[in-house]
Order: C-alpha cells, then sequence, then structure tokens
C-alpha cells in the first residue's frame, strides 16, 4: 500500500496520461466538426444543383412566357382558336441533377457513390409551377410565373469508423421569369 502511495505522489511522467487525453480528446472533437462540414458541403451542394436544374425548367418555358408578354401577359399560354391555353412544362429536373451531380437512378431514388459506398440519396422530387394568370386585373401585383421544386436528401452520417442514422432534409427551392421591360 506504501509502493502504491509513493507512486501516486511521484511527480514524474505524470503529464504524459493527459497529454494523450488531450489530443484525443481533440481529434474526436475535430473529426466531429470535419462530419459535420461534410454534411453542411453536400447539402449546399444538393440544393445549389437543385435551383440550377429549376433555373433551366424555368427558361425552357421561356418561349411560352415570352409570347404571353408580347401578348401583354406573363404567363405560359399560347393562342388556340378564339382563346388562350396554358402552355406550361416541367421539364426533367432528375435528369439534370443526374449530369450536375454525378447520381444514377435506383428505382425512383437517386443515389450517387463514391468508391462503392452511398454518399447521399436524394428522394421525393416534386415540382409545382404556378403560372401567371391571364388579364390579371392589377398586373402589379399579379402572380408571376414561379416553380418550385421539393426534395428529400438523405446522407448516410459517418463518424469514428462507424455510420449513425442517416441525416434526411427537405430542400425546396424556386425559379420565376421576371419581364425586364
Amino acid at each position: 500500500m506504501k509502493k502504491w502511495l509513493a507512486c501516486l505522489k511521484d511527480q514524474r511522467g505524470t503529464a504524459f496520461p493527459l497529454v494523450i487525453a488531450v489530443t484525443l480528446a481533440c481529434l474526436l472533437i475535430l473529426c466531429g466538426i470535419m462530419e459535420f462540414f461534410r454534411l453542411s458541403l453536400i447539402a449546399s451542394g444538393v440544393k445549389e444543383a437543385l435551383q440550377d436544374a429549376v433555373v433551366v425548367v424555368v427558361n425552357d418555358n421561356y418561349a411560352n412566357v415570352y409570347h404571353g408578354v408580347r401578348e401583354g401577359y406573363s404567363g405560359g399560354y399560347y393562342t388556340e382558336g378564339y382563346g388562350f391555353e396554358e402552355a406550361v412544362d416541367t421539364g426533367d429536373i432528375y435528369y439534370h441533377l443526374d449530369e450536375t451531380l454525378g447520381t444514377r437512378r435506383e428505382g425512383g431514388n437517386r443515389g450517387k457513390y463514391t468508391g462503392g459506398v452511398l454518399e447521399y440519396k436524394i428522394t421525393g422530387l416534386d415540382v409545382e409551377i404556378r403560372n401567371a394568370p391571364l388579364a390579371p386585373s392589377d398586373p402589379a401585383n399579379a402572380q408571376r410565373f414561379e416553380a418550385d421544386a421539393v426534395v428529400w436528401l438523405e446522407v448516410p452520417v459517418r463518424f469514428a469508423g462507424k455510420t449513425f442514422p442517416s441525416m434526411k432534409m427537405k430542400l425546396k427551392v424556386q425559379a420565376g421569369y421576371i419581364e425586364v421591360f
């Protein structure tokens, strides 16, 4: 027992275990911060790619919308006989996401793989196009031509060599047509 007390009172080398513990704690904190930044970068990259794809859809509807602007309306309409018919196209947003992000189709989902490991999955694409009204009574406050897109992003969370429940988030973007003249 006296030898144990003597070892505890001896001050040589007592900082060594503390240095190891602090180093390991800092390493774990740094790994957590790096995983957080990985998740943030993936989410912002997918959101920007989705925004680009929605802008492409709005631009693809340009011809119909511009035709309406020439006639005094800013919506996607074309003349049919003695009236106007709505003309909008939701486009192929998944195609643009596949081209931009390098995802591939898996059933109804899109997945991105790196070295055979799932990096993230995109599901539940919902596109809503709101056409501007035909001959609005108050053109200054009328609904403009807009496209909204919503997807669900699922990213597996990995920390300290283990896989935790995935981060799931809903990403929503919007793009619209604005007349500049």
